[in-house]
């Protein structure tokens, strides 16, 4: 030490807040329901079809074997069909009725009445000293996760709904998915859940876009302090070659470092979840030109102008199945990054279709996109539905920390911003057409 003694020192992040997000499906949800005195028919898109049964079988008193559902075709749910709100209405209005139901929401029901992603808090305080990080300690504080559903069957459906189930589910799901990556000491990650007054939803990826968001961006914070890339720090810090592999592929085909003009950066991010490992690079405009260019009706602010991801799932049956996931992932994290979020106004949500609400659209679309499938390091195939989402919002995140200087606190980061005129809430939506073909406005 040369006489001079190094002194532990530690920080604490400013309050990370993540809104609201919907969890409304491609489509709005719709059911047909034939119920009978002693019998009943269902159809409908499911993701839990056995629950289903089971629960609507129940509301009708009905045995579950005279009840039969047949699960039809959908569009992409991101965990929204876990959920089958019209299925059950259908049925409780057809055994009233006593005739053949369909039933559809209308856009204005699901996203203002339907699931939510719930709003989350994240709290990161580190120990380091040196060139050491001696301990990391993240609270992540939600609005509770319906978990309801179990795991797709009755037993797990009716534990989780006992007074105490949904905590323990919760609970056990946060662990499970929350790996730290970091060779950071002593550390842990925790989740508290609290207020049931939303309905909410498993939307995909569930805790870890928040979480590794909250996480990537203290990494750079402490890169910062001990003055270190934060491309090497995050390298040398990470526990296996696997790891590694994938961080040092993105950024060498993304070309990390390379000079940018003020007001433009890169953002880098790993991510390991369902035994797969994944890494993405990205590049983000946040120049007065590019935030205030015109868009109609759209969300505009900073663009992602390049998206690099790598991504080692170990045996991967399908590569091209792999890259499709991994593209719908990253569009995934951009919007949860910038532009995606629900407001809440006075009790109820503001949004009322999907031209309220700003999933990555054309103009936000990274013109270079560059998805690179590593080669498989085992002969186990690992999971990778939702991997790519929490590393490519983190990536941003962290990009526009750099290209701004000043680190994101709030998610989306236009969250501030109302892009729209909200529609009217009496009545709760447009009056329909009564000529679809000729009336339409």
């Amino acid at each position: 030490m040369h006489g001079e003694e190094l002194q532990a020192r530690s920080f604490r992040a400013e309050k990370l807040t993540f809104y609201f997000r919907s969890n409304s499906a491609l489509e709005p949800n719709c059911a047909v329901a034939d119920v009978r005195a002693d019998r009943a028919e269902i159809w409908s898109a499911l993701k839990s079809p056995i629950v289903a049964q089971r629960t609507i079988a129940a509301k009708l008193g009905l045995p579950p074997s005279r009840v039969t559902v047949h699960v039809t075709e959908g569009g992409g749910s991101f965990g929204r069909k876990l959920f089958f709100d019209a299925a059950l209405e259908a049925a409780e209005v057809s055994q009233k009725i006593g005739k053949p139901v369909k039933l559809m929401w209308h856009r204005a029901d699901d996203s203002r009445q339907g699931r939510t992603h719930p709003m989350a808090t994240s709290r990161v305080r580190v120990a380091y000293v040196g060139g050491t990080v001696l301990s990391y300690k993240q609270r992540h504080t939600s609005v509770s996760t319906d978990l309801g559903h179990g795991l797709g069957e009755i037993i797990t459906a009716m534990a989780a709904r006992l007074p105490v189930g949904d905590i323990g589910f919760s609970q056990t799901f946060f662990h499970l998915s929350q790996v730290m990556s970091y060779r950071f000491g002593a550390g842990s990650q925790l989740l508290s859940e609290t207020g049931k007054g939303f309905n909410t939803g498993s939307m995909r990826n569930v805790y870890s876009p928040d979480v590794t968001c909250a996480r990537e961006l203290i990494v750079d914070q402490l890169a910062a302090r001990m003055g270190r890339d934060p491309y090497r720090f995050r390298h040398d810090f990470l526990r296996d070659d696997r790891s590694r592999a994938v961080l040092a592929k993105v950024a060498e085909a993304g070309d990390w470092g390379r000079p940018m003009p003020v007001g433009t950066a890169q953002g880098i991010a790993f991510h390991a979840e369902y035994k797969a490992v994944s890494a993405a690079l990205v590049e983000i405009d946040c120049r007065p030109e590019t935030v205030n260019r015109p868009i109609r009706d759209g969300v505009t602010g900073p663009r992602v102008t390049k998206a690099v991801f790598a991504v080692d799932v170990g045996l991967a049956v399908n590569p091209r199945g792999l890259e499709a996931q991994v593209m719908g992932c990253i569009m995934d994290g951009i919007a949860l990054a910038l532009t995606s979020s629900l407001h809440l106004d006075d009790g109820h949500f503001l949004e009322a279709s999907w031209d309220n609400y700003f999933y990555t659209r054309q103009w936000n679309t990274p013109p270079e996109l560059q998805i690179i499938i590593m080669p498989s390091t085992t002969e186990e195939p690992g999971g990778a539905g939702e991997l790519g989402v929490a590393a490519s919002m983190a990536a941003v995140a962290c990009a526009y920390g750099r290209a701004t200087g000043t680190m994101p606190t709030s998610f989306p980061i236009n969250h501030g911003t109302l892009s729209f005129v909200p529609k009217p809430t009496v009545p709760p939506i447009p009056q329909s057409p009564v000529d679809g073909l000729n009336d339409a406005r």
